[in-house]
């Protein structure tokens, strides 16, 4: 799928279930890693992440794309577009668009910790990604001396 597809299928997604119009541009960019989609403000543009699309299928990408044209009909109409106010949970709702996407299955990997340091004292675990300095840092449950249980010294 090309950005003048994912255009055309925003335009139809716009006109069927909100009944509203979407005057605005729909891109694919592949510089998002964490999100499915983005609204956009300032442009009232809207960016859907690739990898959603690659990964998980066309059904996916349309319920990134409902979430994405609430936060665009509300915000136009001057009504609560946030993911916490009332106006956006309803319109989300009625229009059955989810309010988070499925996770990637390709960023997962990333996202786990690399490094388990233990306290000797009171042996609780702590999960990290980034290295800790255990000559100056202490448990913060006993203020016992943790060390390096698995990572990358192990």
């Amino acid at each position: 799928m090309n950005d003048e597809k994912l255009q055309q299928l925003v335009e139809d997604i716009s006109i069927s279930l909100f009944r509203k119009p979407f005057k605005h541009k729909a891109i694919f960019n592949k510089r998002l890693r964490t999100t499915g989609g983005r609204y956009m403000l300032s442009t009232h543009n809207i960016d859907i992440n690739p990898k959603y699309y690659l990964e998980h299928g066309l059904e996916e990408m349309i319920g990134i794309i409902k979430h994405e044209l609430c936060h665009y009909h509300l915000h136009i109409e001057g009504k609560g577009y946030k993911h916490g106010d009332q106006d956006f949970k309803l319109l989300l709702k009625e229009v059955g668009a989810p309010r988070f996407c499925t996770p990637l299955k390709t960023d997962s990997k990333k996202r786990q910790a690399s490094l388990i340091y233990k306290c000797s004292a009171c042996h609780h675990e702590y999960k990290r990604k980034r290295k800790v300095d255990t000559t100056r840092l202490v448990c913060g449950k006993c203020a016992g001396k943790i060390y390096l249980l698995k990572g990358v010294d192990s």
